[in-house]
């Protein structure tokens, strides 16, 4: 009595079992494979997209200092532009420094922006097709960082044209080339920005450089360690100083050409 007992009570055990195992291989379902890591993890973007932006941060406040010398007139400013390409002549060759330097931006460039897309794709994967689309993001700034991104990929790539190659019509139909010996990035500075539609253009890409400097800056000492609240508040100020200081520094240029404070 007990036996049978035993013998239908394990049967009836190994029952839901079997019919389990038998629906799962007669659905024909398989298991998922599993992930693979990726080839660079999202912490490493960060760093990536945090370093070059640094870089690049680096270069537009130095890049303003520079500019600003405009102020002392075409002498000075023209001097300046031939010292930036006979930079450790005869140790490097004539505008050796600036091509080293512009290899360094390209390069941060690609970091920079393949690594922003890389992010942006792994968050959408993340949320899934049932995101929030309307959903806010934290912050004006973090919104709109994908488009001042965008604006000012296209502005350093017509600043390129204009004032650096002088390739029309970007550039001013008097834009001259420069030498060894003599400059004209006084004169083409100039003419350019006596183009109001350039001007503003210049001085809107600067509005949007200092929101995107204001953001990243931030953002950039928060995924390098800056995560206590002294530092963060540190990181936020900073960032704000620099942001503006480098807005205002270059948004006046283009504005004293238009008034004849600079011509």
């Amino acid at each position: 009595m007990s036996s049978t007992a035993h013998t239908s009570q394990n049967t009836s055990q190994r029952a839901p079992q079997g019919r389990a195992q038998g629906s799962s291989q007669g659905s024909g379902r398989r298991a998922a494979p599993p992930r693979r890591r990726p080839f660079l993890s999202t912490f490493t973007l960060k760093v990536i997209m945090a370093v070059t932006g640094l870089v690049f941060a680096g270069f537009v406040l130095v890049h303003m200092i520079g500019n600003l010398k405009v102020y002392q007139g075409a002498e000075h400013f023209n001097a300046y532009a031939v010292w930036l390409r006979t930079l450790l002549e005869p140790l490097v060759p004539y505008a050796g420094v600036l091509w080293a330097l512009r290899i360094v931006l390209i390069v941060c460039l690609v970091g920079h922006v393949g690594a922003a897309a890389m992010l942006v794709a792994r968050a959408r994967a993340a949320r899934g097709p049932f995101r929030r689309k309307r959903l806010p993001m934290r912050s004006f700034l973090a919104r709109t960082m994908p488009v001042t991104g965008v604006v000012l990929l296209l502005f350093v790539i017509f600043h390129l044209l204009d004032l650096t190659t002088g390739t029309p019509p970007a550039a001013s139909a008097s834009f001259e080339h420069g030498t060894e010996e003599t400059s004209h990035a006084y004169e083409n500075l100039i003419a350019s920005f006596q183009r109001p539609e350039v001007a503003l253009f210049y001085a809107l890409a600067m509005i949007l450089l200092g929101m995107h400097l204001a953001h990243g800056l931030w953002t950039a000492a928060h995924d390098l360690g800056a995560t206590g609240r002294r530092l963060r508040a540190i990181a936020v100020a900073v960032a704000g100083i620099l942001a503006i200081a480098i807005m205002l520094g270059n948004i006046s240029i283009p504005f004293a050409v238009l008034l004849g404070v600079v011509q």
